[in-house]
């Protein structure tokens, strides 16, 4: 039997919703770690815990995409940290730019 991957691991010991909001803690950590290293921010400031709610909104849109998609577990968890690593806006110029492709 093969071993299953990091995600899948973390899937199976807390089940599905705790693991897209892990993707999604990640993904914004990972932006803001990105704010941090440019000066823009400090990693302990009051911008971080503005993060929170972005990334829960985030899980949901990415998991909502996923579904949409039809991608089973680790790529929609990849979605979900990718979208969120995005944020609102770039979640929104990508919406938009699928959208104008598709016309």
């Amino acid at each position: 039997m093969q071993d299953p991957s990091f995600i899948e691991m973390i899937d199976r010991l807390f089940g599905g919703a705790v693991t897209t909001l892990i993707g999604a803690f990640t993904g914004r950590l990972m932006y803001h770690s990105g704010e941090v290293k440019l000066g823009k921010r400090r990693f302990f400031g009051k911008e971080l815990l503005w993060e929170i709610p972005v990334a829960v909104g985030m899980a949901l849109i990415g998991e909502a995409a996923a579904s949409y998609l039809g991608l089973g577990q680790p790529a929609s968890t990849g979605l979900v940290a990718t979208l969120a690593y995005m944020g609102p806006r770039g979640a929104e110029s990508l919406l938009a730019a699928w959208l104008g492709r598709k016309e």
